[in-house]
């Protein structure tokens, strides 16, 4: 069965199952995740892009604790408007550390097991931190001083 081996995999690699399953998929992979997901655990469904219609055996979520919650992260209007609310300096994320891609499963883990505190960024177009915002009226602006206060040394 493919959510037995898949459980397999997930518990090989992370050594437990998943307390939290984001499920952006739909029909294709629900059944999937609502599967994978730890006892109590909780799949939160923000999309259905290969359908909206889900079919899973129900004894899995109710027999197991387990919870589906939905969630709308933002349409494009909502999105423009924190972009530019960013883009003016209102708004700044408060980073605790940074990381490669290649270390990017590792902030995922920390996130997963709850032990992070404000936002982790991966640097997925500057090869080191303080590069992400090029413009110096833009850099002045934004506040790099304020969008970093939690940051650890070499993070």
């Amino acid at each position: 069965m493919v959510g037995k081996r898949l459980g397999r995999l997930i518990r090989a690699a992370v050594g437990e199952d998943p307390h939290s399953v984001f499920e952006h998929v739909g029909r294709a992979t629900f059944g999937l995740s609502v599967f994978v997901v730890r006892r109590g655990g909780t799949v939160v469904t923000c999309g259905s892009s290969t359908g909206y219609r889900h079919e899973f055996d129900n004894r899995y979520l109710w027999m197991r604790l387990k919870r589906v919650v939905g969630s709308h992260g933002a349409n494009l209007q909502e999105q423009a408007a924190v972009g530019r609310l960013l883009g003016l300096g209102h708004i700044r994320p408060a980073l605790s550390a940074t990381y490669t891609p290649d270390e990017a499963p590792e902030a995922a883990r920390l996130v997963q097991r709850h032990r992070h505190s404000a936002k982790l960024g991966v640097l997925s177009l500057a090869p080191k931190p303080g590069l992400g915002v090029t413009g110096p009226e833009r850099r002045a602006l934004i506040g790099e001083d304020r969008s970093t206060p939690l940051l650890r040394p070499g993070r």
